[in-house]
């Protein structure tokens, strides 16, 4: 297993003995991955780690989560939606052990605008509560949603991809009607993890883009560190201890998310995009996508368009 991060591919290699509805092939290769199952083999202790991937597990059974160097204790229904980077374990502490998760990769939550205003959300952020104790009526309209995504994964709809992305998003969406996240006052955050949430709420607040001629005003980590008065290099510290990556590299992936649906859902010319994300000069643009991707520009928007067509 990759050391303090375990990677979608490490969580297949673990689990070689279950069966999927989805391919747990070639996860590993920046293709975008979804996958549902019921929550059948969990009476053991998972290691404490990071994950390169998102997942929403319905817990029904006893045990103890430990998130980012706290405790908790799940003994009645809840939902688990860990922030990947913040590293957590679980621990079953009865025998019965039930109920359904999904997961899914990056590519998976960036390839279409719907998630988009999740990324705005205080879903999956590392200073939101992991978990929400479930009452019976929210228990029974997810666990319904689960339901209908191991129906759907299992059948032979052609376009069942695009429906089990529609469910994840209705999930999703109730949890924010109910209001159950709720935003952690000033008071209950430390100052590093304050930062770190101005500092997200800053990044996002710059998309999505809707015009060509407002690029975006912010792309380093100096300009950010700027507009939240600290120095870039405290900045860089709190993000890099949190997050475990680099402030950098967040706004390098946020910017490379916006590309991919700028290609995408617009018909703006390929110069038009980088110019939109701050590149002036398109060969720049096409070079940073490229080392980021894998493909250029064009090779992503063709390639995308074809199985679209």
């Amino acid at each position: 297993m990759s050391q303090q991060l375990e990677t979608l591919t490490d969580f297949y290699r673990e689990r070689s003995f279950i069966s999927f509805p989805f391919s747990t092939e070639d996860v590993g290769k920046g293709k975008s991955h979804f996958n549902v199952n019921t929550r059948k083999y969990c009476n053991f202790k998972s290691p404490y780690n990071r994950r390169d991937f998102y997942k929403i597990t319905l817990i029904y059974g006893t045990g103890e989560l430990s998130y980012g160097g706290n405790s908790i204790t799940i003994d009645r229904p809840a939902l688990l939606l860990p922030c990947p980077s913040v590293p957590y374990a679980w621990t079953s502490l009865s025998g019965e052990q039930d109920g359904f998760y999904c997961l899914f990769n990056q590519e998976f939550f960036n390839e279409h605008y719907q998630f988009d205003i999740f990324k705005r959300s205080p879903l999956f952020k590392p200073w939101s509560e992991p978990v929400i104790f479930l009452d019976e009526k929210q228990r029974a309209l997810i666990h319904g949603y689960f339901e209908q995504m191991m129906e759907m994964a299992h059948s032979d709809y052609p376009y069942k991809y695009e429906a089990l992305r529609n469910l994840l998003c209705l999930l999703m969406h109730s949890l924010l009607v109910d209001k159950p996240l709720t935003e952690p006052g000033a008071g209950e955050l430390s100052a590093s993890s304050r930062l770190l949430k101005s500092f997200d709420e800053l990044l996002h607040q710059q998309f999505p883009l809707d015009s060509p001629a407002d690029p975006l005003t912010m792309r380093t980590p100096a300009d950010f560190a700027s507009s939240l008065n600290v120095h870039v290099n405290h900045l860089n510290h709190v993000v890099k201890s949190i997050t475990g990556q680099t402030t950098t590299n967040i706004i390098k992936g946020r910017i490379l998310e916006e590309a991919k649906t700028l290609l995408l859902n617009t018909q703006w010319d390929i110069s038009q995009v980088g110019y939109c994300l701050g590149f002036e000069d398109p060969a720049h643009f096409n070079n940073f996508f490229k080392k980021s991707a894998g493909i250029t520009p064009l090779q992503f928007r063709q390639s995308k368009m074809s199985v679209l067509i």
